[in-house]
C-alpha cells in the first residue's frame, strides 16, 4: 500500500539581536517560497536563547518588518527562551545515555590547541576521561566518534565530515548556562515537525552536528538546502556584527527584488506592486534548475 507523502514544513528562525538585514531577508525569503512551492506550513521561531544579545522590542520589530514584506507565517511565533524544559530534557535524554560530560576548559585552553579542524581549533578531549583534579565543571560537551556523517544538500551537493577528527566533542550546555544553538535548534525543529530547513551556508559545517545530535536522541533528520550566504565588499557576512544595513519596512518591493536577483531570479519589470512581486515569485522559484552551486561555501557579493 503507498504511503502518503509528509506534509512540507518549513521555518524561518531569526536572532532578535538586530533588525533585519539583506542577508536575513534573502534567508527568509527562499525558505517561504521553498515552502509554499511545496503547499507547505512555515513557521516563524525566535532564537532569543543568548539573553545577553538579544535587544528589547527587537523581536517584534522583525514581525512587524516582515509582515510589510508580505510574509505570512503559520501558527503562533515559537520563542526559544519559553522551551527551556524541552532543551533541558533533551540534554537529560543525552546524560542518561552516557553521551554527555563536564568539560572545565576555557576558551584560551583549547585555542592552545595544536589541532585545526573546519570551525579553528578541535577540542583536544582534555575533560573527556573525566575533569581534571582541583577544576570545576564550566560546560557540557557531548562525545562524538570518527563515523562520517553525510548529507546530501540540495543545492551544494554530498557533505561529509567526521565529526572527532573535524571538530572534536562539542558543546550542547554554555559555560553561562545557556543551552547551545546546536542542541536547541534540533529540539525545536523536531517540534515543529520540519521537513526541510532552507537557510543560508554559512551554516552548513553545523549540520553534522546536527544529524549526529539527531540520531543519538532518536529524532528525525529533515532535508536541507543551504543557500548562496550575502557578503561585502571585502567578503564578509553581512551581519549585525559587519554593520548591515537594516531593512526598510516602508519600501518592501526594492529590497524583495534584489533578494530574489540574488537568487538567481531576475524580476521582470512588469512586477510593480508587492501582490504582483509574490504571485510572480511563487511561479518563478526553481531553486534546482538556478541556484545549485556545488560549492561549500556558496557566498555571493552584495
Amino acid at each position: 500500500m503507498a504511503h502518503a507523502k509528509s506534509p512540507y514544513i518549513g521555518r524561518f528562525a531569526p536572532s532578535p539581536t538586530g533588525p533585519l538585514h539583506f542577508g536575513s531577508l534573502v534567508a527568509a525569503l527562499g525558505s517561504y517560497l521553498q515552502a509554499r512551492t511545496n503547499h507547505g506550513q512555515w513557521h516563524l521561531r525566535m532564537e532569543d536563547l543568548d539573553t545577553p544579545r538579544c535587544m528589547p522590542g527587537m523581536a517584534d520589530n522583525i514581525l512587524h518588518t516582515l509582515e510589510r514584506f508580505g510574509f505570512e507565517w503559520d501558527g503562533a511565533v515559537v520563542y526559544q527562551s519559553q522551551r527551556l524544559p524541552a532543551y533541558r530534557a533533551a540534554l537529560d535524554q543525552l546524560q542518561a545515555a552516557g553521551m554527555v560530560y563536564g568539560c572545565a576548559c576555557t576558551r584560551r585552553e583549547i585555542a592552545d590547541s595544536s589541532l585545526h579542524g573546519i570551525e579553528d581549533t578541535v577540542y583536544p578531549g582534555t575533560c573527556r576521561d573525566g575533569v581534571p583534579p582541583g577544576r570545576t565543571v564550566r560546560a557540557q560537551r557531548v562525545r562524538t566518534d570518527t563515523t562520517p556523517i553525510c548529507f546530501d544538500d540540495l543545492l551544494q551537493g554530498r557533505i561529509c565530515q567526521r565529526l572527532q577528527d573535524d571538530l572534536g566533542d562539542f558543546v550542547v550546555l554554555r559555560a553561562d548556562g545557556i543551552f547551545a544553538y546546536q542542541l536547541a535548534v534540533v529540539v525545536d525543529d523536531a517540534q515543529l515537525g520540519v521537513t526541510e530547513v532552507v537557510r543560508g551556508a554559512d551554516l552548513l559545517a553545523s549540520t553534522p552536528r546536527q544529524i549526529y545530535l539527531q540520531n543519538l536522541l532518536h529524532l528525525p533528520t529533515p532535508c536541507y538546502v543551504h543557500l548562496p550566504v550575502a557578503v561585502n565588499a571585502i567578503g564578509q557576512k553581512l551581519s549585525k556584527q559587519t554593520n548591515a544595513a537594516a531593512l526598510n519596512p516602508l519600501n518592501p518591493l526594492p529590497e524583495l527584488c534584489r533578494a530574489m536577483e540574488f537568487l538567481s531570479h531576475p524580476v521582470p519589470d512588469e512586477v510593480g506592486t508587492l501582490d504582483e512581486f509574490w504571485g510572480w515569485a511563487g511561479f518563478a522559484w526553481s531553486p534546482q534548475q538556478r541556484l545549485r552551486t556545488g560549492s561549500e561555501t556558496g557566498s555571493k557579493v552584495v
